[in-house]
């Protein structure tokens, strides 16, 4: 309950409009808020560490989606709405009960046609189709936006650059030491190449993905990384590549989810990393840390990293039983994993299915490609708007691939994420900045370091002391938001269990 406080419900126990509109896990959270430090920054990182004008980006595009957007779908029965819930990551049939996915997977994980064409079309929860939606238009606004508000930017930096005729203070400083001669990650990134390509090829009945798959996955990542990381290094915030990695070769390669996946993981997870990367350099250039050294912590750190997060992965499969299973798993239970469930839908929607069966001529959903087109034209307001009042400077800080892009890492991210990340944005960003800048400067990022060191720290000595143990704490605060019912269809005669029947 710590987790999300959805007074709502309590208010009404046994209203389903009120269990949606209140719930802060299950349904739009309104005036839901979470007192867990886990639950505030588990998706959007720390709210402290964001400036004000990019929390307001975000608030402004969560409250227009989930408050104005989402509402006249689902009440409208847009695409069936309401024979779904209106918040779920999870998948369905046209009755309202979960589609089963297993009965068109064959045993080589590809599609069974003829399975699938007597189970029907699958459908997805007015939020998470709409979710996508956002996730197109926010890639295409983050192209654009960049093209024409740093387009100009961009060139004359690559010009000096290459020139070397400008030299700022840090990089004065940071010429005694020796720099990291450009070989080192030509060899790094042609290793780290071959080595994929040449594990698809040799695991190719498993992983399914052929060694082209890994290059056209390497070059959308070069490509997208400039403009992904000029937003996040203005805004802190870090639109994904996880939408097109998969529409991409879900048209090329379609009905195999296994290889969705892999080049997901290779599109994506190297771009997002490469920002990362950056970061800690740019870190490193300000605290004038040696480059080799900080070049030679990454790479070792990488490789630590990669062996212990397997070896915890495969520990905890072992000793947790029923881990990520929702349906044998209590419902307070820490092992739901919510971000590996939509990893797994995303790699049935992209992968197994593909985009034509959901999003082209085929599916439901095709209506929903509009949305590249309208983020592509809504930097190019803005950009106008900024041309005709360059005066009025609050129009640069509407950053439309931040706002468009707010909610797009829901799910498996809730509403309580965002009602409770907002809040604290807004007290630390705005308030606490402009009453009490001396104290914000000297402790704002101690605070917000210390809480997520606080939180790791607690996570992992709980789960020594108790988990190991098989000790679980039942308690009030241990409970979930009381919404049972934000669920639930409201569609007349769709049939769920627990849910009444209209």
């Amino acid at each position: 309950m710590l987790t999300s406080l959805s007074w709502i419900c309590w208010i009404f126990p046994k209203s389903v409009l009120a269990h949606q509109l209140g719930s802060g896990l299950h349904g739009l959270g309104l005036g839901a808020i979470g007192l867990d430090w886990s639950s505030i920054s588990s998706y959007l990182d720390s709210p402290l560490a964001s400036p004000w004008f990019a929390t307001a980006n975000v608030a402004a595009g969560f409250f227009l989606f989930t408050y104005v957007i989402v509402p006249l779908a689902y009440w409208l029965d847009l695409y069936n709405a309401k024979r779904f819930p209106i918040f779920s990551e999870k998948l369905f049939a046209y009755s309202g009960g979960e589609y089963n996915i297993t009965a068109i997977v064959d045993s080589n994980f590809n599609i069974d046609l003829e399975a699938y064409e007597k189970g029907g079309k699958l459908y997805l929860s007015t939020f998470f189709v709409l979710t996508y939606g956002i996730g197109f238009a926010s890639l295409a606004a983050t192209v654009v936006h960049v093209l024409l508000f740093h387009g100009r930017e961009i060139l004359q930096i690559s010009k000096t650059t290459f020139q070397e005729k400008t030299m700022d203070i840090h990089t004065k400083l940071m010429t005694k030491y020796e720099q990291v001669p450009e070989w080192w990650f030509i060899v790094t990134l042609i290793l780290n190449i071959a080595a994929a390509m040449f594990a698809c090829e040799y695991y190719n009945d498993q992983l399914q993905l052929p060694w082209w798959g890994v290059l056209l996955a390497c070059g959308i990542s070069i490509f997208f990384t400039l403009p992904i990381g000029i937003i996040t290094a203005t805004t802190n915030q870090k639109p994904g590549l996880n939408i097109i990695s998969e529409y991409v070769i879900g048209y090329l390669y379609p009905g195999r989810p296994v290889a969705n996946m892999c080049f997901k993981v290779y599109g994506f997870i190297s771009m997002k990393q490469a920002v990362t990367f950056l970061q800690d350099f740019k870190l490193g250039h300000y605290m004038k840390i040696p480059p080799r050294t900080m070049f030679m912590a990454q790479i070792v750190g990488t490789m630590i990293a990669a062996m212990v997060y397997l070896g915890t992965a495969w520990c905890l499969m072992n000793l947790i039983p029923n881990i990520c299973d929702t349906s044998v798993l209590p419902s307070n239970s820490p092992w739901t994993c919510p971000m590996d469930h939509v990893f797994y839908d995303a790699s049935v929607i992209w992968g197994l299915l593909g985009p034509r069966r959901i999003f082209g001529d085929l599916g439901t959903y095709s209506a929903i490609n509009w949305c590249f087109l309208g983020g592509a034209i809504a930097p190019f307001v803005m950009w106008l708007a900024h041309q005709a009042f360059p005066d009025k400077e609050w129009i640069r800080l509407i950053n439309m691939p931040v706002l468009i892009g707010a909610i797009s890492i829901m799910p498996p991210a809730t509403t309580v994420n965002y009602t409770s990340w907002i809040l604290m944005g807004f007290i630390f960003g705005f308030v606490v900045y402009r009453y009490k800048r001396d104290w914000w400067q000297r402790h704002n990022y101690i605070l917000s370091g210390s809480l997520d060191a606080g939180l790791a720290f607690m996570g992992v000595l709980l789960y020594l002391w108790l988990g190991l143990e098989d000790i679980s704490l039942y308690w009030w605060g241990s409970e979930l938001d009381g919404c049972p019912l934000a669920s639930c269809p409201t569609a007349k005669g769709v049939v769920v269990e627990g849910c009444p029947v209209y």
